[in-house]
C-alpha cells in the first residue's frame, strides 16, 4: 500500500475508528475526506450474514437508483427484426447480432451492458468465456435477457445497477458520484437498503446486515449505522 501523505493522513484522522455514523453524517464526511482531483464514484459495501453456498441464499438482481449513478451506460443489444428496432428507438448505443458477436470475439468491448432477447442466447453462449469473467453475460435475473428490450434499455439508461453477493456474502453497489448532493446520495442509499431488506433469504439465520460501509474512489471507508437509514 502506498505511503499516505501528511494531507491524506490528516483527512483519514477525521474518521473515528469503529464509529458507525448516521447516513447523512457519513455522506457529508465522505465528501469532506475525498481527496481526488476528479469526480469520484461513491459505493456502498454490505457484509451480509448469508451462506452463498446454499442456492436459496444467493442474492442477485438489478435495480434502478432514484437519482442514477452519474455515469452514462453504453448499451449493446442483441436482437433481430422488430425487437432490434425497438432497442434502437429506446436509445440503445449498438444493436445487432452476428456482426457484434464477431467484434467481441476480436476483442471489442466498447460497451458497459449487454441486453439480449431470449432467442439470441444460443448464439451469445459461445461468448461465455470472454463475457463471463468480465461480468457482462446477459442474465434473466438482472433483466438483461428479456423480450421487453425497451424497458431494459430505458432502465439501464436511467441508472440501473446490477448486484450480486460474492462467495463471502459481500455486496457492492455504486450509488452515485461525490458531486451528487447529500440528499441525492442518501436517497440512492435508502433505495439500496430497501432492496437489500426485500431480498433477504428466508433461510438466513442470525444477523442479516453485519456491516455497511460507504466509500468514494479515493476516500477511506466510513461505517454507516444501519438503523439511521
Amino acid at each position: 500500500m502506498a505511503k499516505q501523505t501528511k494531507n491524506q493522513k490528516a483527512i483519514f484522522e477525521k474518521i473515528e475508528k469503529n464509529k458507525k455514523y448516521a447516513l447523512t453524517e457519513a455522506i457529508e464526511l465522505l465528501k469532506e475526506v475525498d481527496y481526488a482531483k476528479f469526480d469520484g464514484s461513491v459505493e456502498v459495501a454490505y457484509r451480509l450474514g448469508i451462506d452463498t453456498k446454499k442456492n436459496d441464499q444467493q442474492i442477485r438482481g438489478a435495480m434502478v437508483l432514484p437519482n442514477g449513478t452519474g455515469k452514462d451506460q453504453t448499451v449493446l443489444v442483441f436482437a433481430k427484426g422488430e425487437k432490434a428496432q425497438e432497442a434502437k428507438d429506446a436509445g440503445a448505443d449498438y444493436v445487432g447480432d452476428d456482426e457484434f458477436i464477431q467484434k467481441i470475439q476480436g476483442g471489442w468491448f466498447d460497451f458497459d451492458v449487454i441486453v439480449a432477447t431470449p432467442d439470441m442466447m444460443g448464439q451469445i453462449g459461445r461468448l461465455g468465456r470472454v463475457l463471463g469473467p468480465k461480468g457482462l453475460m446477459p442474465n434473466p435475473k438482472t433483466g438483461t435477457v428479456t423480450q421487453d428490450v425497451t424497458k431494459a434499455v430505458q432502465d439501464i439508461k436511467a441508472g440501473q445497477v446490477a448486484y450480486r453477493a460474492d462467495s463471502a456474502g459481500n455486496l457492492h453497489l455504486p450509488v452515485g458520484k461525490v458531486s451528487f448532493t447529500t440528499d441525492a446520495l442518501a436517497e440512492n442509499v435508502k433505495a439500496v437498503q430497501e432492496m437489500v431488506l426485500r431480498v433477504k433469504p428466508a433461510s438466513s439465520k442470525g444477523t442479516y446486515i453485519k456491516n455497511l460501509v460507504i466509500t468514494s474512489t479515493m476516500g477511506p471507508g466510513i461505517q454507516i449505522d444501519v438503523s439511521s437509514i
